[in-house]
């Protein structure tokens, strides 16, 4: 039984997530390029991830994060993803969408007029502030 005990206790030791399976994995991913196929990608690692976990039986929260040219993946006038993100909105409620402010108020100023961002889009003031909290609140940060 001390054997049983101690090798429960070696593994907590080894493998600490087995200590924390109650807590849902984070990652957040990084969109800065105008570039649709990293957007397709973007999607693609979320749907991934999501489909993933949820087949394992745990949970996943997954924050997008746009800010530069990557911005583009989040403006109703302008993304070329802008079907696909619509559908994770409405089906995929652990996976949610960040728009950098500094970058909006640039194209707003470009442009005379901030552009309209997708329905669901919420909105920070700085993109890359966000994810900096979130990697030293453990989360893990992928840019496909």
């Amino acid at each position: 039984m001390l054997r049983a005990a101690l090798a429960a206790g070696l593994l907590v030791a080894i493998h600490p997530a087995v200590t924390r399976a109650a807590e849902p994995h984070r990652l957040a991913l990084q969109i800065s390029d105008d570039d649709p196929v990293k957007m397709r990608a973007v999607l693609d690692v979320a749907a991934n991830v999501s489909r993933y976990y949820s087949g394992q039986g745990e949970d996943v929260e997954i924050v997008v994060i746009a800010f530069n040219g990557g911005l583009d993946m989040l403006l109703a006038d302008r993304s070329p993803v802008k079907e696909r993100l619509a559908n994770f909105l409405k089906s995929m409620p652990n996976v949610s969408f960040i728009a950098c402010g500094n970058t909006l108020e640039t194209l707003a100023a470009k442009e005379d007029k901030r552009p309209p961002l997708i329905e669901g889009v919420s909105v920070t003031q700085v993109g890359v502030a966000v994810l900096m909290e979130l990697a030293e609140k453990n989360w893990t940060i992928v840019r496909p």
